[in-house]
């Protein structure tokens, strides 16, 4: 009489739970070695001992390099995106915090780290198409979450590129803040857009 396997849909499950661990740390401490060390000395091994993982395990998950950092970048940023949303759950009467919320999306180590990235793929053949993409993805979504947090009317003439003139200011404001402090400066350039919003978006 033949052994029957206990091991079903239940023994499967703290197996897929591991791994869908194991994928998030590598993902965290990728977009944190990017942040603190840049390209060159973000490899898939220091990541690996960094999210405590062997390299092996690393390459299970993502076969190269490339595979890693963008998707960590993209992981971030909807963990990001997922956040900002979170933090105007009943939709936002506060232009100013919009403002504000939305430009610490690029003071932060993410900013950092996809800033590497974007240095790395203008030199890099192989990368510079997938982080053009990644880009592109991660831009449209941006600029919808500040669409809606900012109650902006896009069929208004000039109102879409008012928004992407406060993201790309955004922008400005986090490759400012790489080097110093700039906050001082930051909260008086916030203030001015969010009112130059109100006027705008009225």
């Amino acid at each position: 009489m033949g052994v029957v396997s206990t091991a079903g849909p239940s023994a499967a499950a703290p197996k897929q739970d591991r791994s869908r661990a194991t994928r998030q740390r590598l993902l965290q401490a990728a977009v944190a070695c990017l942040a603190e060390h840049g390209w060159a000395g973000s490899t898939v091994s220091v990541v690996a001992e960094r999210a405590g993982v062997s390299r092996g395990a690393a390459q299970h998950h993502f076969r190269t390099r490339e595979d890693l950092f963008t998707a960590a970048v993209e992981y971030v940023a909807e963990e990001r995106s997922t956040a900002l949303r979170a933090l105007f759950p009943d939709g936002a009467t506060d232009r100013r915090a919009v403002v504000a919320a939305l430009v610490d999306l690029y003071t932060g180590p993410l900013f950092r780290a996809a800033l590497h990235l974007w240095v790395a793929a203008s030199n890099e053949d192989q990368l510079r198409p997938r982080v053009t993409e990644l880009e592109a993805h991660v831009g449209r979504e941006t600029h919808r979450i500040a669409v809606d947090l900012l109650g902006a009317d896009e069929s208004r003439p000039g109102v879409r590129e008012t928004v992407q003139g406060m993201l790309d200011m955004a922008r400005g404001l986090g490759l400012a803040n790489l080097l110093t402090d700039d906050s001082g400066r930051r909260d008086k350039v916030v203030a001015q857009w969010a009112a130059l919003l109100d006027d705008a978006l009225a």
